[in-house]
């Protein structure tokens, strides 16, 4: 068209390649998979030109490089374009050095098989957001590249609704409120994060108490306006009230738990992983706009833990 002319080629080619991100229709013109007039053009930003047709070429996806596995996976949800599920506590969402195998992205590829259209070019799942290795609860990943890019730029933009529910020590003050700091890696042990006055992303976390037990424990309502690493147990444990079983984030016994029973508390204090759930998420579908709505209840180990709580140091209460 007339009016296009002038319009770099990846910009004018992604307008027209709907579900094919431009980061992925630039390295295909890289790649030499598009022309002008029959002649390859190598260079995305090339001015397109009037009269001219362009054309671009989009090759199979390859197979993905980590191999399928056939882990038990509990899918809240799933359609051609993405998938929802429930993920336990202990797998690990993304294969890495120390971690090839036994992953979600290796479960997925299993379960999802042909269904997986590509992603970058490779037949893959496309994981929009993580949970911690030992975090539970509901995660979306998408199918299709249109999915992937929708998805990316919702968690990008905050488009959506999410809430952990978190088990912390001692008693918050106030009740409800937010938790500001910026976050970046522990400049004394790069294993951990860490609220940075330099050299941090911003971060924001909302919390609110759902329930109380001796002044010694709570249990929280988190919500995220910013997606930092390890966000939620970084800004509870910088103001003093870190993650039960957080054993990077919690490095000496709190002084409140001497107000719980003695069997509770060492329970409390050797419990294996962090109490973490992520226990809802919402948002619009990537495809047809359909709003899209998931919870689950705390698996079984978190769940003990609060009854346990409820019957050894009284039911807690609501604040």
């Amino acid at each position: 068209m007339p009016e296009d002319a002038g319009e770099r080629l990846d910009r004018f080619l992604a307008q027209r390649f709907d579900g094919l991100s431009r980061s992925r229709i630039k390295n295909l013109i890289l790649d030499g998979m598009a022309s002008r007039g029959g002649m390859t053009v190598r260079d995305p930003s090339e001015a397109i030109q009037a009269g001219a047709i362009y054309s671009l070429n989009v090759p199979e996806a390859a197979p993905a490089l980590p191999q399928p596995e056939n882990i038990p996976l509990t899918v809240l949800y799933e359609d051609s374009d993405l998938i929802v599920i429930d993920k336990p506590a202990g797998l690990v969402v993304h294969p890495a050095p120390g971690n090839y195998q036994g992953t979600l992205v290796n479960a997925l590829l299993a379960h999802c098989g042909e269904s997986l259209t590509g992603i970058g070019g490779e037949k893959r799942p496309g994981i929009v957001h993580r949970l911690d290795k030992d975090t539970s609860g509901v995660m979306v990943a998408a199918k299709t590249e249109l999915a992937h890019t929708r998805l990316s730029e919702v968690f990008a933009n905050r488009d959506l609704d999410r809430h952990y529910m978190a088990l912390a020590w001692g008693l918050m003050s106030p009740s409800a409120g937010d938790i500001e700091g910026a976050i970046g890696r522990d400049p004394r042990d790069r294993k951990r994060m860490a609220v940075r006055a330099a050299g941090g992303r911003a971060a924001l976390t909302h919390y609110s108490t759902l329930q109380i037990w001796r002044l010694a424990l709570s249990l929280l309502d988190v919500k995220l306006s910013t997606g930092r690493t390890h966000q939620i147990r970084v800004h509870l444990s910088n103001i003093g009230h870190p993650i039960i079983g957080d054993g990077v984030y919690l490095r000496r016994v709190p002084a409140v738990s001497k107000n719980l029973p003695p069997e509770l508390r060492t329970a409390l204090l050797d419990f294996p992983r962090q109490a973490l759930h992520a226990a809802s998420l919402a948002f619009a579908h990537p495809r047809t706009g359909e709003a899209l709505s998931f919870r689950t209840e705390p698996p079984a180990d978190f769940q003990a833990l609060l009854d346990r709580l409820d019957a050894e140091a009284g039911i807690g209460s609501a604040r």
